[in-house]
């Protein structure tokens, strides 16, 4: 995902064209642009580079902590801003959501910033009510450029509660000091003229139609406000490309994106609401706001980030309440402490667990693929198993560290001392989650296998089904692509666009592709092997490079490729159960696992690249050992087959067939 918003904020640097999003040359509809705007300024300052891209979003996620911390200064006081402001720097979903080229949290920051202003214009002690009722509507307009219409819904239905819940919404001082209509002249010349202007390059201009579908174009205007804003809410959106989390997790998965200072969100219910004060005020406005969102979104089709507008809110009720400290507070710390020193004895048992566990090859071979929960944001994390966690042996450490001091500097500790060795443990677990991500690098991004593209000879990129799979591919090489069987998700509604480039190839239109004389370079995952087996031979796909299951064939061998290896591998599934341990620290397959409608190919246990060009170790069990033998037994070398170790029980019986092979004999079982 984050390259296909990098390589649209290069597409308008490097074309000119700052109005039309495009991906692939196809039109890409679906946001405002003032997110690639700022990616693209980034490139023009520093270069089209990775960590270019990433500029903006780190700045305002500083911008938002010190944003928060100074509405909470003047609110409450310096110690509890001070505490506020920490709360958003150090929550886990702050953290989580922001490795995502995602505009939530400048968008939160916007909203942040309309909300303030709200007060400060409503404040009769405020001496400068213009410049606040102007950053007010300067906040509403900007939202608009980063998330269309919840950027404004969000903080108006918030002030207008407030205001209701306070007597002012119907009071004529309260609106001159609003100052609405030129309010409103402002919102209107920040967000117009991209609206016109998207709306005149991309027509028709106008429909009313309410059916969305494959193969109907309507213009941007009905594409970006009736399916993207109305047609979304109603979960009738086409292309059917997201998911909604359950409403209850939805509320619950609260307590961990604020951890871990939702320990202390018990303090919250004994603050005073009453608008007597600024501080009340400030509390009334907090409720209202976090209420209107997540109510919004419990009626509306909803991803875990979606309720990232209201952290700052909820940042500023917890500051509050650790500002007063007291009984509650101490009782949080408690219960931190206990979660914590659980957390630790995991991290420990994990790395006892997996410290014999071998780690051929990358992480991927290690996971067990759920596509269908890839539709939510942290839908990957359904992939892990206990032998991935060998991949990830050092982050694990520092993750165990981390919440050993949280457990040992919070037990019966002092508030100062408590929130000190909270700050601590969690600085530290985010470095444990950064090395994390290092390690899944060959599973989420595919810049190896872009650099291997840009040393071989010159040839067009072709990518096996839709362009997010392998963007970073397009992005590294700079390069566009043919789409094989790819007008499919977010380019579909794009590609039907009059003038739409012709980039989208189907099967037969690929098979007379990939036999000409002219180079071409497919990327595919290895899930597609047997279906490119079968269009076009085993001795057209050479391959260039692999990695995280992911494949650079092409159409004519080059001196460092190889050929898929002559193993019927496509027509043998095997189970992907859970790992467990044996009593010599070796692994195997759960034969108690819970039955799975999921398979993985056999090829990712066995590898499909010959041990001569790839030398790894590759575990088998004994029942898929049998299938292969009987499937192949021309092909299949059983002398490269050796017995490794059997997973023992409690009682000391082993398990029938679960014996592990190595499928090289030359290495250390």
């Amino acid at each position: 995902m984050d390259s296909v918003q990098a390589q649209i904020a290069r597409t308008m640097l490097t074309t000119g064209d700052w109005v039309t999003a495009r991906l692939d040359g196809v039109a890409y509809l679906e946001k405002p642009p003032l997110l690639y705007w700022m990616m693209a300024c980034s490139y023009k300052v520093f270069g089209v580079r990775d960590w270019a891209t990433r500029i903006p979003i780190a700045l305002f996620c500083v911008a938002l902590s010190l944003l928060t911390a100074a509405f909470g200064v003047w609110a409450f006081g310096r110690k509890a801003g001070f505490y506020a402001g920490l709360c958003v720097a150090t929550c886990v979903g702050l953290y989580i959501f922001t490795r995502v080229l995602i505009p939530d949290v400048i968008l939160t920051f916007t909203i942040t910033l309309a909300m303030w202003a709200l007060l400060r214009v409503t404040d009769e002690a405020e001496t400068h009510p213009r410049v606040w009722a102007f950053l007010l509507a300067g906040s509403l307009g900007t939202g608009l450029l980063l998330k269309s219409l919840i950027g404004v819904l969000f903080p108006v239905a918030a002030a207008v509660i407030y205001l209701f819940l306070t007597n002012q919404l119907f009071k004529t001082r309260t609106w001159k000091r609003l100052r609405p209509f030129s309010g409103l002249l402002v919102i209107l010349l920040i967000a117009v003229p991209w609206h016109v202007l998207a709306t005149l390059r991309n027509p028709p201009y106008f429909s009313l139609s309410m059916h969305s579908g494959r193969g109907e174009y309507h213009g941007f205007l009905w594409f970006f406000f009736i399916n993207e804003q109305l047609l979304r809410f109603l979960n009738l959106r086409y292309p059917r490309d997201y998911n909604t989390v359950p409403r209850l997790w939805f509320w619950l998965f609260h307590l961990a994106w604020l951890f871990p200072w939702s320990v202390y969100l018990p303090a919250v219910a004994k603050l005073s609401f009453r608008p007597l004060d600024r501080a009340g005020r400030t509390r009334l406005l907090a409720l209202c706001w976090i209420g209107f969102v997540l109510i919004f979104f419990t009626f509306s089709t909803t991803q875990e980030y979606y309720s990232m507008p209201c952290y700052p809110a909820l940042a500023m009720l917890l500051g509050s309440a650790m500002a007063m400290e007291g009984t509650w507070i101490r009782r949080g710390t408690a219960v931190l402490t206990t979660i914590a020193s659980c957390a630790a004895a995991a991290a420990i048992a994990i790395l006892v667990l997996v410290r014999n566990v071998p780690t051929p090859g990358d992480i991927f071979s290690a996971l067990v693929l759920h596509p269908s929960a890839y539709t939510l944001s942290l839908g990957h994390m359904e992939d892990l198993t206990m032998q991935s966690f060998a991949y990830l042996r050092t982050p694990l450490l520092l993750a165990a560290i981390a919440f050993v001091i949280g457990a040992v500097g919070t037990f019966r500790a002092g508030a100062k001392r408590a929130f000190v060795c909270i700050t601590l443990m969690m600085l530290l677990f985010f470095q444990a989650a950064r090395l994390a991500l290092v390690a899944f690098d060959p599973d989420l991004s595919s810049r190896p296998l872009a650099e291997a593209i840009l040393r071989s000879p010159e040839g067009k990129i072709i990518v096996d089904r839709h362009y997010y799979a392998f963007s970073s591919i397009l992005f590294y090489t700079n390069r566009t692509g043919l789409l094989l069987n790819g007008r499919v998700l977010n380019l579909s509604y794009g590609s039907y666009a009059p003038g739409a480039p012709d980039v989208f190839v189907d099967d037969p239109q690929f098979k007379e592709l990939w036999s000409t004389p002219e180079r071409y370079y497919l990327v595919a995952s290895n899930s597609a092997l047997p279906r490119l087996k079968r269009l076009v031979g085993r001795e057209k796909l050479n391959i260039v490079a692999q990695g995280g299951g992911k494949f650079v064939f092409t159409n004519s061998p080059l001196p460092n490729s190889t050929l898929l290896p002559d193993v019927e591998h496509a027509q043998l599934f095997v189970p992907a159960g859970p790992l467990q341990m044996s009593a010599t620290g070796g692994t195997s397959r759960s034969s108690k696992a819970p039955a799975t409608d999921r398979y993985q190919l056999t090829s990712q246990v066995l590898g499909v690249i010959s041990s001569a060009s790839v030398p790894q170790t590759r575990y088998i069990s004994s029942r898929t050992l049998l299938a292969l033998s009987k499937a192949n037994p021309d092909g299949f070398q059983i002398g490269r087959v050796m017995t490794a170790t059997q997973q023992a029980q409690s009682d000391g019986s082993r398990v029938p067939g679960a014996s592990l092979h190595c499928m090289s004999p030359e290495e250390d079982a």
